[in-house]
């Protein structure tokens, strides 16, 4: 398990730029890090994580295997999208598949390319994608709420459960803003998941910047992350162009390259981390002389529920779980040690597991 990720944006923002290139940059990484392409415009790379290396070596792992993020490079879309216009709703359609919205929005001044709208205004630009989002949301949710009601006059107790959840998010959806400002109960939730809508996904700015911006982005993105605070979301400053060259560098010359655009490291590896920290996902580690490997899971998940992760009889006959935190694996060199040290603990059906722990799973079959 990690995420899906859907790239969205206006024509001409660098939208299909990114995508290519960070898909190109997880091909080009050492086999550790595997791409493929699922369908033309679906990608899949390995999430890059230190850890996972230090742990294969301490342990002499035959294979590496990360937990896998998936980017969807929707189509450009258009003013009119939600009426059908463009790609319409086989646009809007892929949408309802991702864990998160990037939203690609152009920081960039260029007259070689020319914007759909004659002008370069990122808020902008985010209004129509919500926009077209919202209008989506709305049309679909009031035909779902005008179903659900018949049925709910029936005597349909699940039915009326239903359009109570949905009467709350068409009050926000009618005054303009996305189905995830919703104030909604614990209870609420499993209803408003399954409901799909485009605008209850996180959402993470992707500020296309030009090169000279790439280390500390510049009015427009700064505009971009204001907004973003203020809503919660997150943003990320990356110059769409500077990851298309990354990309074509052989694994050598990256490092220097990066150091001579005053970049720490590639905009995948930020996307990725802001992606995950917007989901609230943390990452755990199953060790072996076979293979080292890394998954997902949400924050707050329980030992159990981490099991399922990896097959779901694990969780059905979870018993216990052997377990060792990450700097003591790496700092004391292994298992044997950490036992040897009192490192290892055996934790429970409440244990909630935390990011970087190192994990065996006792199940009964």
């Amino acid at each position: 398990m990690g995420f899906k990720c859907g790239i969205v944006g206006l024509p001409n923002v660098g939208k299909s730029t990114l995508f290519n290139a960070l898909t190109q940059t997880a091909a080009a990484e050492a086999a550790n890090y595997p791409f493929c392409t699922i369908e033309p415009n679906v990608g899949e790379v390995g999430v890059p994580d230190p850890r996972l290396d230090t742990l294969a070596k301490i342990m002499n792992s035959k294979e590496i295997i990360p937990t896998r993020l998936t980017f969807v490079d929707i189509a450009g879309l258009v003013r009119g999208a939600s009426k059908g216009e463009g790609l319409g709703n086989k646009f809007l359609s892929h949408i309802r598949e991702v864990d998160a919205v990037a939203y690609v929005l152009r920081c960039f001044e260029d007259d070689d390319i020319t914007h759909v709208e004659n002008r370069i205004d990122p808020l902008a630009d985010a209004d129509t994608v919500e926009t077209e989002l919202m209008l989506a949301d709305l049309e679909s949710l009031e035909k779902r709420a005008s179903a659900a009601e018949k049925k709910a006059k029936t005597g349909d107790k699940d039915a009326k459960v239903q359009v109570a959840v949905m009467e709350k998010i068409l009050v926000p959806l009618r005054e303009g803003k996305p189905a995830r400002t919703t104030p909604l109960s614990a209870e609420d939730m499993p209803i408003f998941r399954a409901l799909q809508l485009l605008t209850s996904k996180p959402v993470v700015y992707v500020c296309n910047v030009d090169e000279a911006s790439a280390a500390n982005g510049n009015a427009f993105s700064a505009k971009v992350q204001e907004r973003a605070k203020a809503e919660g979301a997150a943003a990320v400053i990356i110059s769409a162009k500077i990851e298309a060259e990354f990309a074509g560098l052989a694994a050598e010359d990256r490092d220097e390259f990066l150091k001579e655009m005053g970049l720490e490291e590639p905009g995948l590896n930020r996307l990725i981390r802001a992606g995950y920290s917007l989901l609230d996902l943390v990452t755990y580690f199953t060790v072996g002389p076979k293979e080292a490997r890394a998954w997902t899971i949400t924050r707050g998940t329980k030992a159990p529920g981490a099991a399922g992760v990896i097959h779901t009889d694990f969780e059905k006959g979870f018993i216990r779980a052997e377990t060792i935190a990450y700097d003591d694996y790496a700092s004391l060199g292994g298992e044997v040690a950490c036992k040897e040290a009192g490192k290892m603990r055996l934790e429970g059906k409440e244990y909630v597991v935390k990011d970087g722990d190192v994990m065996h799973f006792r199940f009964a079959t």
